[in-house]
């Protein structure tokens, strides 16, 4: 027997969890398919860094909306998301200035508070920070991170409120059309098949976002992607908590966590080779990640030599050729929507994305954030979104 729904949403990530409950909101009757539970995938592994430093008008916007979801998340979600508020560096050497600076006009224009720092001054904010190599810095005071799993699992909970069904362990295992136009959704769960129509169906599959499109027959240029995190614990006289920092000299991000420790990644292009099933792949961080981690910390925060690793773990990205997300109906008037592919730096932009697909479906004419820059067409189009840094994970 079948379930009929208005909507029924692939994937139990941020993305499909914010967009069920702003659909719900919306009046809508929403199926969220999750193959395994929620806040087990990517996006409860998220270094989960809350910062609005984008190159075009539309990330910065939408990095700023989703900012004030999460400072206010209880009362604009419900629940709770963790969120800590300690600031966020970016660092920036000769090769960067211009585009930093352009950048920090860009989101002062939007009403980011953010502004450039000296060297002198980046080192009184964060006491021990090397910056002898630094030319400018931007700093926006109002950043942080927040818990990638609490706010997930508080998204869902949320939406369940709102009305919302969750499938939870439930595999999806074909499309169903008439002719182009989608009509509904094939699945496996312990229970046995699983059956459900609707009308609209939206991939928010992640790193299996491309899988899922070619059920559609979409040709989704989504890579899964390793991507790896380490943790180091501060040493004595280092244990209060920290600003995040985007260290763009040595490619690097770090930022405080609980226990007196900090967590560590790389913004580094080359990430995007690391291609791996999403099914089967190494889930703790390489001894030789978490050595080349250790010594580009130490290049910037010295007395992190004295620091103590406790190890790190893999998790993925859903990287496209231009690092930014697919958000489409694909092809038109199907039904059949991606919002997939957000490249390592979605989570902080979740909110806004729940309300860009919410607008999407339900055809707001004037929406928030429109969606067009990250139309699957502009690939072919040699049109892909650009951004001022040579490290295109920045944004």
């Amino acid at each position: 027997m079948s379930q009929t729904f208005d909507v029924i949403i692939i994937g139990g990530g941020i993305m499909g969890c914010s967009t069920a409950l702003e659909l719900a909101r919306r009046g809508l009757d929403v199926a969220l398919l999750e193959q395994k539970t929620i806040g087990e995938g990517p996006t409860g592994k998220s270094s989960a860094i809350i910062r609005q430093h984008y190159s075009n008008e539309l990330t910065a916007r939408m990095a700023l909306y989703s900012l004030r979801v999460f400072q206010h998340f209880d009362e604009r979600v419900g629940g709770e998301c963790g969120f800590t508020e300690t600031g966020f560096l970016a660092l920036a050497s000769a090769a960067d200035r211009a585009g930093l600076e352009a950048n920090v006009a860009l989101q002062q224009r939007v009403g980011i508070q953010t502004r450039l720092l000296s060297a002198e001054e980046v080192g009184a904010l964060m006491p021990g920070l090397e910056t002898g190599d630094l030319v400018v810095a931007a700093y926006e005071p109002e950043s942080g991170y927040a818990d990638p799993y609490l706010t997930v699992t508080s998204y869902a909970r949320a939406a369940r409120d709102q009305g919302v069904k969750i499938f939870q362990h439930c595999q999806v295992t074909g499309l169903r059309f008439d002719g182009d136009q989608v009509t509904g959704v094939d699945a496996s769960a312990p229970s046995g098949p699983l059956r459900f129509d609707a009308p609209v169906v939206i991939n928010a599959a992640g790193a299996w976002g491309a899988g899922v499109a070619r059920l559609a027959g979409v040709d989704a240029p989504i890579d899964s992607c390793r991507a790896q995190v380490a943790f180091f614990r501060r040493p004595p006289g280092h244990e209060a908590p920290h600003p995040v920092v985007g260290d763009f000299i040595n490619a690097t991000y770090f930022r405080s966590e609980t226990g007196g420790l900090t967590l560590m990644g790389l913004i580094d292009p080359e990430e995007a080779n690391a291609i791996v099933d999403p099914d089967r792949f190494p889930e703790g961080a390489d001894r030789d990640f978490i050595l080349e981690a250790g010594e580009r910390l130490v290049v910037r925060y010295p007395a992190m030599e004295r620091s103590q690793s406790t190890g790190g773990y893999a998790s993925l990205y859903a990287i496209t050729p231009d690092w930014h997300p697919i958000v489409d109906e694909t092809p038109a008037g199907s039904g059949f929507y991606t919002c997939s592919g957000f490249s390592g730096h979605g989570f902080k932009l979740g909110p806004a994305v729940g309300l860009m697909m919410a607008d999407r479906v339900t055809g707001v004419g004037e929406p928030q954030f429109d969606s067009r820059a990250f139309r699957l067409s502009r690939f072919a189009e040699g049109d892909p979104v650009r951004g001022q840094y040579e490290y295109s994970i920045a944004g």
